[in-house]
């Protein structure tokens, strides 16, 4: 009895663990299935993973490993992975301390290599794991090429500095260098040189680059070579880019160059600068110093490439307008030169000529007229022809005090007393030297034009009626338009009345007779606006900018002739507009021109007959008012707040 108890109980303990073994096989069966599952999760993970011990042991790494750092599971399994930098060893052995110690979520950026040999940006998420009490414990990383985002990232930085920093360096030279710089930092070469052509002298020279070495930079700039002396000569004359891996393979042509500017060159990249309609040279890189050039680096020169081929056409440009600006500035002071140099030089003989003509008036005076006075009169018109001109000359370059009067007031006042003396001794007491320091006042003296209260409208009727008289031979009408102006103008009379004198008489001898023009004086704000507007020719839009330059006529030099003033297209000195230029800066009023050339006769050599019904376009006159015309319009502010 005892007996069959005993194996009863032997028989539930053996169930037992018959039941206990059958269910770890379960749990192992689940874990497996489990494992499976994980396994092909892992297996189709796009990134990178690495199953690692507490040692850093492989135990298991992803197709997607293999396939971005090239090794195996069969060739790790059981080693540590050879792909940490030697200058990084320390740094990843601090982050496996931390992770174990701190059971933390680990992530960063660093670098790591590859079978071949090639160094990869990546981000790591690493965290720690363990397999219950008394399991195995380890770490599973995750590891994100980021190679080209850190590329792409960088590039976007450098050509942004690089634009940024295009209006920091006027100088053209100083511009390639920053730009070099960048260059030779983001591909990581010990170089990078701007070639450029000489189109006179087909040669080629460095005018900016960068090295790791200053003294090779300073050789580069002060050599140049022949098209043939340099591979850049050959992608200036193709236009494509070119990569040479490998130096040695023409010897010749780079033993001579290294051996002008004192270093060995193992590969380069070169890429054209294409201008607007040429190729100007050729920006290199030299010297990669890991690996070879790939074509994302050609790439990146040719899109660099661009700004330095845009600088250098716009530092040209800057520097052609730069000597065109400094012409023009010597022209000026020329003109200026020759308009006071005229003003004075005539002031004395039209003085002496008017004078001596007057003379010999009061000697012909006694012979009968009809035998020398038309010559006179001509002789006259002629004198008076050469003072407007002295006079609008005079007026242009006022402001400072003639030599002339200086010169003469100073010799008078020094030798005052010895004429007065002789002239006593000769002729008589009489207040000749008054008489003469009076004269040189007013021939050479500095005119004082003092401002005073200006009726506007008082002053258009007053100035109409005075030169009627002057183009009383001419068939024109003229229409006024004359609003009460709300307050005067202050300024010197006498500039007012020349501005106004010389715009009409523009406008009279610019319109065909029975033709008309209109004189409109209007309200502008506080201020008003004085406006003289004729349907003549009209000045063709080639001239507009420069109708206020002075001595510059509208008509065809080979068409140009001066008739008497105020006939239609009586030609002029072209000094008028350049005074009233310079007395409105200098009276503070502005002056505004618009014009339209007449449809009939668009270009400066067409003439128009001079009268609308000999026209042969226009039937009436209606056609010839509508066919073109110019407006002058002067502003006259009156307040500072208007101003």
């Amino acid at each position: 009895m005892v007996a069959d108890e005993s194996n009863e109980a032997n028989l539930l303990d053996r169930i037992r663990e018959l039941e206990a073994e059958l269910s770890r096989c379960r749990a192992e069966t689940a874990s497996l299935k489990e494992g499976e599952k994980t396994l092909t999760l892992l297996n189709f993970a796009p990134y990178p993973i690495a199953v690692l011990t507490r040692e850093g042991i492989v135990k298991y790494v992803n197709p997607a490993f293999t396939e971005t750092f090239g090794w195996t599971l069969s060739e790790l399994e059981g080693k540590l992975i050879p792909f940490i930098p030697p200058e990084l060893r320390k740094e990843t052995i601090r982050n496996m301390r931390r992770l174990f110690k701190e059971k933390v979520l680990l992530s960063h950026e660093t670098k790591r290599l590859t079978k071949d040999g090639r160094t990869l940006d990546v981000a790591i998420r690493a965290t720690f794991f363990s397999e219950g009490k008394g399991g195995d414990s380890g770490v599973i990383a995750i590891l994100r090429d980021i190679t080209a985002e850190t590329r792409n990232a960088k590039i976007n930085e450098a050509i942004l500095r690089i634009s940024t920093a295009l209006p920091e360096y006027p100088a053209l030279e100083e511009l390639l260098d920053f730009i070099n710089g960048e260059v030779k930092r983001l591909i990581d070469t010990e170089g990078s040189v701007v070639v450029l052509l000489d189109e006179q002298k087909q040669e080629l020279y460095v005018l900016g680059g960068a090295y790791d070495t200053t003294d090779s930079l300073k050789r580069a700039k002060e050599t140049r070579f022949s098209m043939d002396q340099l591979i850049a000569g050959r992608v200036i004359k193709t236009g494509k880019p070119l990569v040479i891996d490998d130096t040695s393979l023409e010897q010749e042509l780079h033993r001579e160059r290294d051996r002008k500017l004192g270093y060995q060159t193992r590969n380069l990249l070169l890429v054209p600068l294409k201008g607007r309609d040429r190729i100007i040279g050729a920006l290199c890189a030299i010297n990669k110093k890991k690996g070879d050039f790939d074509p994302r680096d050609v790439d990146l020169m040719n899109m660099i490439a661009g700004t330095v081929a845009l600088s250098v056409e716009n530092a040209r440009v800057t520097g052609e307008l730069k000597k065109a600006y400094e012409e023009v500035k010597g022209l000026n002071r020329a003109k200026d030169k020759v308009i006071n140099h005229l003003s004075h030089e005539l002031k004395t003989p039209v003085a002496i000529l008017s004078g001596t003509l007057d003379l010999l008036v009061r000697t012909l005076k006694e012979l009968p007229g009809e035998k020398w006075k038309s010559n006179v009169d001509r002789m006259k018109r002629n004198i008076d022809r050469i003072k407007d001109i002295q006079y609008e000359a005079q007026d242009i370059m006022e402001g400072k005090t003639p030599p002339a009067y200086q010169t003469l007031s100073f010799l008078l006042s020094q030798c005052a007393d010895e004429l007065e003396t002789l002239i006593s001794k000769h002729i008589g007491p009489n207040d000749v030297i008054e008489k003469v320091r009076e004269e040189i006042r007013k021939l050479f003296g500095p005119k004082e034009m003092p401002p005073t209260e200006i009726d506007l409208g008082d002053m258009v009727r007053e100035r109409i009626e005075f030169l009627r008289s002057r183009f009383s031979h001419r068939e024109l009408e003229i229409i006024t338009h004359i609003d009460d102006t709300p307050s005067p103008v202050f300024m010197p009379r006498d500039p007012l009345q020349k501005a106004f004198d010389g715009l009409l008489r523009n406008a009279i001898e610019n319109t065909p007779d029975e033709g008309e023009i209109e004189v409109i004086l209007e309200h502008r704000g506080n201020g008003a606006a004085l406006k003289i507007r004729d349907y003549g020719v009209g000045i063709p839009e080639a001239y507009h900018k420069r109708i206020f330059e002075g001595f510059f006529a509208t008509q065809d030099t080979m068409d140009y002739s001066s008739k008497r003033p105020f006939d239609f297209n009586a030609g002029g000195k072209g000094a008028d507009l350049l005074r009233t230029k310079i007395f409105a800066e200098r009276f503070r009023f502005k002056i505004e021109m618009i014009s339209d050339r007449c449809r009939f006769i668009p270009g400066p050599r067409d003439q128009c007959p001079g009268r609308i019904s000999s026209c042969p376009h226009c039937t009436r006159r209606e056609d010839c008012l509508s066919s073109g015309g110019t407006l002058f319009s002067l502003f006259f502010l009156q307040s500072p707040e208007e101003e």
